[in-house]
């Protein structure tokens, strides 16, 4: 017997039927051994030794292998076709050895891009040793983003209070948002004329041609700067003749681009069905996997993390065929095409992303689909086929036109496209962007018959006045172009470092574009002042190269990690005598912009507008940063780091509060206020004064005393559940809007809906919610897990509560880690996260008496409201924690 070893379950069973009796196929579930969050796991006074870990899971699953290995012949490590997957093997394979498995027993590796009965068979007829170089390659990687983000992090901890993290690739993807929201702020735009006229042809046909020249001037797009110059040229057009100098009509060629790798899928994606990159890859990964397609799993993609352009020869010649089965012989090619690529650090030589069968048309597994994967299947496929057809034949039309009114003389110009055959865009067509500009032309309408040296009449001409605009905010989808452009990290993990950024709250993402917040903007501004060059651009593609110069065997991987750790150390070290307010007379220059705007009455915009002594600066709190007066306690004026926020009504709300009338039962004054947490509705005074935030989306000019009445009258209830007899209410939270019924959450989809929504609509909301179990977020707070008993006795349990998952023993409760499943905890995990939240509330251990029985449940708003300001602090280690998981795979 052979046992073998995939990474997923999924893979596992459907590889199983391929290969028979004789194998066992076993699933790591991907890594099965990592770093241990805390310092010291790499250590570079010992020649950066690395200490590994193994969790209790992959405790269980290498026993399983351990124990499947007793009876048999030899192992076979079948782990993803790409870096991490080499480095999952290499780890599989130590762990092995250590605990002496394989004596006498043979080790082979093998690979396959895609999960079919024939890639498998073939791969398992061509097996390999592990290859050293991807291995040192995958070491040198984990190593520096350890190295940057167990260093870097704790730097800014200390120094930036409420930054919670910086990565090796995520602050430099970071910097690229922040540097173009920087650009757009200082943006100045600029007036120009568009100068057209709509012609006659003798044949009645009205067509459109641009100004292009005037007095013998070549016209560009902002030539014409004014209205007294368009008024000039527009009044020379009415009374000129027009005349065809020119029809020149040229064909050309468009020719197919290349199969789908990545990034270029997650762009699509993103452009033409509107998937983020992570979820483009999860939709991927499942086709990849495989599916159910008339009761056999088949893999309908090839493996989804390549950077590879090319197809295989046999992959090829299938998609010709299909080509003229199903649009003709015609749309076949001549020759086949063949692709290079153009990334910067290409990946290991893969496959482009492909069908494992052109035969299965989207049409055809269409009924074995949900709706997301469809769609991806279709986009993957046609670009696949299109990759391999005709090229496009069109033929542009220019038509140049002289206009003469007395001595005066301007030219104009109209084109025009035809496609005279269609070719691969039969099958696929790129789509733009928002703000990118079409670079092939095509997008000109088709021009009637218009022949040279006849006169044209004038039927109208057109003068319209324009301004130029900033460039647009990047979408995920154009930072990974660009990310990929400047070789910057890797295709395979662009999809984990945008997701960092968001659960960071660095960035924030509004109809798909990516806008930096307060935080990211200050940990990019700390960063290029006090780490510039580890946020270059060019140093990090040059570190990117290095590590492709490890895979490639041209470079031993410790000397790259001794070179980056001598400079990088010496900047740690210098910044231990940096003091916060050095660090806040730096960030006062470097985001004056948002800091210190421009005000609208023309005053200096560093006096405080509340006291008129004062001087603005950036003061640095708990949860982040915010702008407050130097007069303090004596003058309170705050308000949050933003530009807007400088000139907006919450700026006019901070020196005064807004009186919007008074409660009508309590009679007490109902105000709008602004603090450095936004803007605000108060009833009442003092301590006992009753607050509640604005929404997301509410704007301070519309708030009057009916929508403040109703913010501060939440939770709002709407009545009793016809069941239970028990009170349902709605309202809002850490997590958005909300129902609230016998102590379990469910989501409302709009702010509007917790004012309006009625009993019948809440309680179909509230069964929808309780027929998907318990998820993240709002639930009751009863166990999901029972992990086990803690060694000072008592129960540990994983309980989700108002404020998220957590693990629960006696008194203690550990907030669970944003990344961490909460039925993946493990015991182990478990123990960790309650000692140090014990640690830190200085809370003792249960006595085992009291331990004994059985756990606690938590507490509701009191209790969860008194350890939530401890949650930043947990999140600071947290963040730490997801930037060396080395299952993220951030590059």
């Amino acid at each position: 017997m052979n046992v073998v070893v995939v990474e997923s379950p999924a893979k596992a069973k459907t590889i199983n039927k391929y290969l028979g009796k004789d194998f066992k196929v076993l699933a790591s579930f991907g890594h099965v051994r990592d770093l241990p969050a805390k310092d010291g796991s790499v250590k570079p006074d010992e020649d950066f030794e690395m200490s590994w870990e193994v969790d209790t899971a992959s405790n269980k699953r290498l026993k399983d292998i351990t124990d499947a290995l007793k009876g048999a012949d030899s192992l076979i490590l079948a782990t993803d076709p790409d870096r991490e997957g080499e480095a999952i093997s290499w780890h599989v394979l130590e762990v092995l050895n250590k605990k002496k498995a394989l004596k006498g027993k043979s080790v082979q590796r093998v690979v396959f891009n895609a999960i079919t009965k024939k890639a498998v068979l073939d791969a398992m007829a061509n097996p390999r040793d592990i290859d050293a170089p991807l291995v040192d390659a995958y070491l040198a990687r984990r190593a520096l983003d350890y190295l940057v983000g167990f260093n870097l992090s704790p730097v800014l901890w200390r120094k930036l209070p409420g930054a919670r993290s910086a990565g090796r690739v995520q602050s430099v993807a970071l910097r690229l948002v922040c540097d173009r929201e920087a650009e757009i702020e200082r943006f100045v735009a600029e007036e120009y004329w568009q100068i057209s006229a709509d012609l006659k042809t003798p044949r009645n046909d009205v067509f459109n041609a641009r100004l292009s020249s005037y007095e013998g001037k070549r016209i560009q797009r902002q030539t014409v700067s004014n209205v007294g110059e368009a008024d000039t040229i527009k009044a020379m057009l009415e009374g000129a003749s027009f005349t065809v100098e020119s029809v020149e009509a040229k064909p050309t060629k468009r020719n197919p681009a290349p199969p789908f790798t990545t990034s270029t899928l997650q762009q699509a994606a993103s452009s033409k069905l509107g998937f983020n990159a992570k979820r483009t890859m999860q939709v991927a990964q499942k086709l990849y996997e495989g599916i159910d397609i008339g009761g056999e799993t088949v893999g309908l993609i090839t493996y989804m993390r390549t950077d590879g352009v090319q197809m295989d020869m046999s992959a090829i010649e299938a998609a010709c065929e299909e080509i003229a089965s199903n649009f003709g012989d015609r749309y076949r090619p001549e020759k086949p095409r063949f692709y290079s690529t153009k990334a910067k650090n290409a990946q290991e030589a893969h496959e482009a992303i492909r069908p494992t069968g052109f035969e299965r048309r989207p049409d055809d597994v269409k009924r074995y689909l949900d709706q997301d994967q469809i769609r991806l299947y279709d986009l993957i496929w046609k670009r696949a086929i299109a990759s391999q057809m005709a090229s496009a034949e069109i033929e542009r039309t220019t038509v140049e036109i002289a206009a003469k009114n007395g001595d005066k003389i301007a030219g104009l110009r109209a084109t025009g496209s035809v496609i005279r055959f269609d070719g691969f865009i039969a099958a696929y067509t790129d789509q733009k962007e928002d703000g990118e500009q079409s670079d092939d032309g095509d997008d000109d309408g088709r021009l009637p018959e218009i022949n040279a040296r006849e006169t044209v009449a004038k039927e109208k001409i057109n003068a319209s006045q324009h301004f130029t605009e900033p460039p647009p905010r990047y979408s995920e989808a154009t930072l990974i172009k660009r990310m990929e452009e400047l070789g910057i990290g890797r295709p395979s993990t662009y999809a984990a470092t945008l997701s960092t950024l968001q659960d960071r709250e660095y960035v924030e993402i509004d109809k798909r574009k990516l806008i930096p917040q307060a935080k990211g903007r200050l940990v990019t501004a700390f960063l290029q002042n006090f780490f510039e060059r580890y946020v270059e651009y060019d140093f990090t593609a040059n570190l990117e190269e290095q590590l492709d110069k490890i895979s490639n065997g041209d470079l031993a991987w410790k000397d790259v990690l001794r070179a980056f750790w001598k400079d990088f150390f010496a900047q740690i070290e210098n910044t231990k005598e940096l003091r916060v307010s050095d660090v806040l007379d730096v960030l006062n220059e470097e985001l004056a912009p948002i800091v210190f705007p421009k005000r609208e009455d023309g005053g200096n915009p560093r006096i405080c507008p509340t006291c008129g002594i004062g001087n603005l600066s950036l003061k640095l709190g708990k949860f982040g940063a915010f702008v407050g007066c130097s007069n303090y306690p004596e003058c309170n004026f705050t308000r949050q780091l933003s530009a807007e926020s400088a000139n907006g009504d919450e700026a006019q709300l901070s020196g005064e509060p807004k009186d919007l009338g008074r409660d009508p039962h309590t009679g007490e004054p109902i105000t709008l206020r602004s603090g450095r947490f936004g803007p605000y509705v108060q009833r009442g005074d003092g301590k006992e004064a009753k607050r509640s935030s604005l929404p997301k989306g509410w704007k301070v000019e519309d708030i009057d005393h009916e929508k403040a009445m109703a913010l501060i009258g939440l939770p709002r209830d709407i009545g009793k559940h016809p069941e239970t007899g028990k009170m349902i209410s709605a309202g809002l939270g850490r997590y958005g809007p909300f129902l609230l019924h016998d102590g379990g959450y469910a989501n409302l989809e709009t702010v509007e809906d917790v004012f309006t929504i009625g009993l019948n609509r809440a309680v179909t909301v509230i069964a929808e919610r309780k027929a998907k179990g318990p998820a993240r977020g709002r639930t009751a707070t009863a166990a999901l897990k029972e992990l086990g008993e803690h060694p000072d006795g008592g129960a540990i349990t994983v309980r989700d509560g108002r404020y998220g998952p957590y693990v629960n023993w006696g008194k203690v409760n550990a907030t669970l880690p944003k990344d961490l499943d909460p039925q993946a905890v493990t015991l182990e995990k478990a123990l960790e996260l309650v000692a140090e939240r014990a640690g830190k509330s200085g809370k003792k251990a249960a006595p085992k008496k009291a331990a004994a029985k059985k756990a606690a449940p938590a507490k509701k708003p009191a209790t969860e409201k008194k350890a939530a300001p401890k949650k930043k602090a947990a999140a600071a280690k947290t963040s730490t924690e997801k930037t060396s998981s080395a299952k993220s795979k951030e590059a």
